[in-house]
């Protein structure tokens, strides 16, 4: 998109595109399923989690994926629906382990912005109790802090933007991703 000579940033072009998406990278328990279906609806686009998209394509929740196939089976189921998946003109909600795959997020990013909803593990530990049923993909041994800190780099490392959703309320958080999104008007 160029406007009066200017080359609008990838963040203008998702607000004006309705081909470009809005995608969601964060560690459980961040709200990226809640906050993209609201984002949504306040943005008139579709709403897709990949978490739903992986246990449809393979007719089983994610934790049994991780039961019987182990965490590294499931980041590669996690990859494969990402990639299959034509992502554009809607708010996308990964799953936290989707960043472990540069295809997966060089596909993402292709069509879309993204957002880092930066959480801090106080809060995730307060929100995710359910560490064994969840469906993460970590290792056996990994505790949540481990994950975490292993994880962050990455978001950061793909995000296009980063929220600090500290105590911000989901309709503040959505109102962020808006301005944020919103800036530098051509």
């Amino acid at each position: 998109m160029i406007c009066s000579e200017q080359v609008c940033t990838k963040e203008e072009q998702a607000m004006a595109d309705p081909c470009t998406s809005i995608v969601l990278i964060g560690m459980p328990g961040a709200g990226k399923s809640t906050i993209g279906v609201m984002l949504a609806k306040m943005i008139c686009r579709n709403f897709v989690d990949t978490d739903v998209l992986i246990q449809l394509s393979q007719g089983r929740p994610l934790q049994e994926i991780v039961d019987r196939e182990g965490h590294l089976a499931l980041r590669a189921i996690e990859e494969q629906v990402i990639l299959q998946f034509d992502c554009r003109n809607c708010v996308i909600a990964t799953g936290g382990s989707a960043v472990y795959s540069p295809a997966a997020m060089a596909h993402l990013k292709r069509h879309g912005v993204l957002v880092f909803l930066h959480t801090d593990l106080p809060v995730l530990e307060a929100r995710v109790h359910d560490l064994d049923t969840r469906g993460l993909a970590k290792r056996p041994d990994q505790s949540f802090r481990e994950l975490f800190e292993e994880r962050v780099p990455l978001y950061v490392k793909y995000a296009d933007i980063t929220i600090k959703c500290g105590r911000l309320t989901h309709e503040e958080i959505c109102a962020r991703i808006i301005g944020e999104l919103k800036k530098g008007h051509c």
